[in-house]
């Protein structure tokens, strides 16, 4: 490995010859660097150029550019095809300076973002209906025979929307009235009514806590799910796979698990509220002091039916809202991983919003019929 020199008026030829690789390299780069001539035509005959890799490629394109901010030029002569290819493949890389990023006015981008995140919500909003629209269509086309209905894969996630999750919802539930109680009581306590911890934690989680922290928690475990479950199969070209059969990724893949989330819901309110009440009774007997026979007078004059049937009617409304937004993200996902966990975060996110959006609508719902 080495390198020779000759010079004729202000062009220098400077000869590289043996191996230029990691291992080489090293020694003769120092020796080589200082015969760089500034403001001179620098050509680098590769004649004698033994072996080259990747490194040996980077030193001569370090030179080159060492050339070039002195004021020079440079120039590659008879080197090997394969030698030249790589140093062309890597040369981009190492000698074009990058361009300064344009300025950007922040009130443009404001406006700009503003701009796309609206139509951001169009989009959504037109793939809900739509997705809904289809989703209505089929379901009533399999109450009519026209089409059958995929029972295996409905009962399947039933159980997986409700069965394995009603361990998680009870657990939060009892704690979520434990400490419902447990506050109220150390309010209440001031005035003397002590008592009334039950008709607050009766009313507040049948009529609106206990359906809106399961849908929370449905939102965050199923929706997720199934935006990870339809986002790997459109990875994998799957869902292309069942429309070339020409089967409905919709009727196959998005119906049973949204009628598997309407049905589990409602059944997971009704194990939230029930757990709710469990741990406000815990704290109320334990810590409170409010023996179980009074405690369920209060529960029986505080909390009607009408209460528990307001919480349960809301269910339904959301699990097809948690689930239409999950399947239309899993819908969205792109062939990268990075993608598919965007459009999970997203599912997510946009579940749990509009999960309290819908409380508030029914809350404002329910008071203006007065019930």
């Amino acid at each position: 490995m080495g390198s020779a020199e000759g010079a004729r008026d202000d062009v220098t030829v400077l000869g590289i010859a043996g191996d230029w690789t990691v291992e080489t390299v090293g020694a003769v780069l120092p020796a080589v660097a200082g015969k760089v001539a500034p403001g001179r035509h620098l050509v680098f005959d590769g004649s004698e150029l033994g072996r080259l890799d990747t490194a040996g490629a980077w030193a001569l394109i370090g030179l080159m550019r060492q050339q070039d901010k002195a004021g020079g030029s440079t120039e590659l002569k008879d080197f090997p095809k394969p030698a030249a290819s790589l140093i062309a493949e890597i040369d981009p890389l190492g000698r074009d300076e990058l361009p300064e990023p344009p300025r950007v006015n922040p009130v443009t981008w404001t406006l700009e973002e503003i701009g796309r995140g609206a139509a951001a919500i169009i989009d959504d909003g037109y793939s809900v209906l739509a997705t809904l629209g289809e989703s209505a269509t089929t379901f009533l086309d399999m109450l009519l025979w026209r089409r059958r209905m995929r029972w295996a894969a409905l009962f399947n996630n039933i159980g997986r929307a409700a069965i394995q999750a009603v361990p998680i919802i009870a657990l939060m539930s009892l704690l979520v009235g434990m400490i419902i109680a447990q506050q109220g009581s150390f309010y209440l306590s001031s005035y003397g009514a002590d008592v009334l911890v039950v008709d607050m934690v009766g009313v507040l989680t049948c009529r609106e806590l206990g359906v809106l922290l399961t849908a929370i928690m449905i939102a965050g475990r199923s929706g997720a799910a199934y935006t990870a479950e339809l986002g790997s199969m459109k990875m994998r070209e799957e869902i292309d796979a069942l429309k070339v059969l020409g089967l409905s990724p919709v009727e196959v893949l998005v119906l049973p698990r949204l009628l598997a989330l309407i049905i589990a819901l409602p059944i997971l309110t009704l194990v939230s509220d029930l757990a709710a009440l469990a741990g406000a009774w815990i704290v109320g007997l334990y810590y409170i002091g409010i023996p179980t026979d009074v405690f369920l007078d209060r529960l029986k004059a505080a909390l009607t039916v009408t209460y528990v049937l307001i919480g349960l009617a809301k269910a339904p409304f959301m699990a097809a809202i948690i689930g239409l937004i999950a399947a239309i993200e899993g819908m969205k996902v792109k062939g990268s991983a990075e993608s598919l966990g965007e459009h999970t975060t997203a599912a997510v996110v946009k579940a749990i919003f509009m999960v309290v959006v819908t409380d508030g609508i029914f809350a404002m719902i329910f008071a203006t019929i007065g019930i």
